[in-house]
């Protein structure tokens, strides 16, 4: 992770689902509410083609869509699709690999409205792609099991989704801001558990591969989203510039890791607390209650001896995660509070 003064002040943003239907109306409304850090929404309820495995597959060898998931194709010739990815892969053919109107019009609606100044901008735009091993564990292959343990067909995966990410880098620099880029993992929640079929090498070794191409080819800021309990020094070690937890409900499991996270810090890194809960969303918490828990962990790493002006300038506040399970109007109301606590953590807590 390279070492920058980066000032982030607690600005909001969102982690990509929302439940609504209407493109316009709501990126309009979520860049009000995420002003200095906006996002693109996905749709999840308007298309299949928005699961956050699916939005990302167009261009990969070997994949159709099958009652709603990922699988790989039994009528194509494997050699040969792999040998025209890598093809277009070494070439940098961005185009192939773009992501359509189709499966992100998200997207396209969010920065067709900053280029008619119709929506106020900050210094950052953020957009997000679904995570390398969330992605090949997700996918079965011929004989019904998960391609993540299938070397040669991940790899390619793994690539593919990052020059993908490399596409959308170049979209977003459309805006004039600066990218930042999520990668959405869940499948690394409780991440050493006996059920988990992964090595914590294999792990940093794959999001690594999306990293450094993303630093070979463009300047962004990358992130690593995580809704549930992992091992975070594992995520830390994957050398991203942001980490983005769900600090309502596991505070305590992530502030477990405290030299890892201190080095972090101290190293250049962000963290994006995800201080407003959307699975466990009641209606009834308020702007103080959230401050009182952001609070809590924020005086735990000043006691750690991290500065609290440093400390403030390498946060971003974020729902816990997406929305797009939420009733509509309680996602709403949660990005209300987001951005309203943002605000008041900006004027000073």
């Amino acid at each position: 992770m390279p070492e920058e003064r980066i000032d982030f002040n607690f600005m909001a943003t969102g982690i990509g689902s929302v439940p609504f239907l209407d493109l316009e109306p709501t990126c309009r409304e979520m860049a009000e509410m995420t002003p200095l850090m906006p996002f693109w929404p996905q749709f999840v309820r308007r298309s299949h083609l928005e699961d956050m495995s699916v939005q990302y597959s167009e261009g990969l060898p070997l994949l159709e869509v099958r009652e709603r998931s990922l699988v790989v194709s039994g009528s194509g010739d494997r050699e040969k699709g792999l040998v025209e990815f890598y093809e277009s892969y070494l070439a940098g053919d961005l185009e192939r690999f773009s992501v359509t109107r189709d499966y992100a019009p998200g997207l396209y609606s969010l920065l067709e409205l900053i280029e008619a100044s119709e929506v106020d901008c900050g210094p950052f735009i953020k957009g997000q792609t679904v995570g390398p091993l969330t992605f090949t564990a997700g996918i079965k292959d011929l004989d019904g099991k998960p391609i993540l343990h299938d070397p040669e067909l991940s790899g390619a995966m793994v690539r593919g989704l990052a020059i993908k990410a490399l596409w959308q880098v170049r979209q977003l620099e459309r805006s004039g801001k600066r990218p930042v880029i999520f990668m959405d993992e869940p499948y690394l929640s409780g991440f050493g558990s006996a059920f988990s079929p992964v090595q914590r090498h294999e792990v940093i070794d794959t999001i690594r591969i999306i990293i450094d191409y993303l630093r070979e080819n463009a300047q962004l800021l990358i992130g690593i989203h995580c809704c549930g309990n992992t091992d975070w020094s594992m995520l830390l070690e994957a050398g991203p510039d942001i980490i983005n937890f769900d600090a309502f409900d596991y505070m305590d499991h992530f502030l477990l890791y405290r030299e890892d996270l201190v080095r972090f810090i101290d190293g250049g890194g962000a963290i994006a607390w995800g201080i407003v809960p959307t699975s466990g969303f009641t209606g009834e918490e308020s702007v103080d209650g959230l401050l009182i828990r952001l609070e809590k962990g924020l005086n735990r790493v000043t006691e750690w001896g991290v500065d609290r002006g440093l400390l403030a300038r390498r946060s971003i506040l974020t729902p816990s995660c997406g929305m797009g399970t939420m009733a509509p109007e309680a996602a709403r109301a949660a990005m209300a509070l987001l951005s309203d606590l943002s605000r008041r953590c900006r004027e000073g807590i």
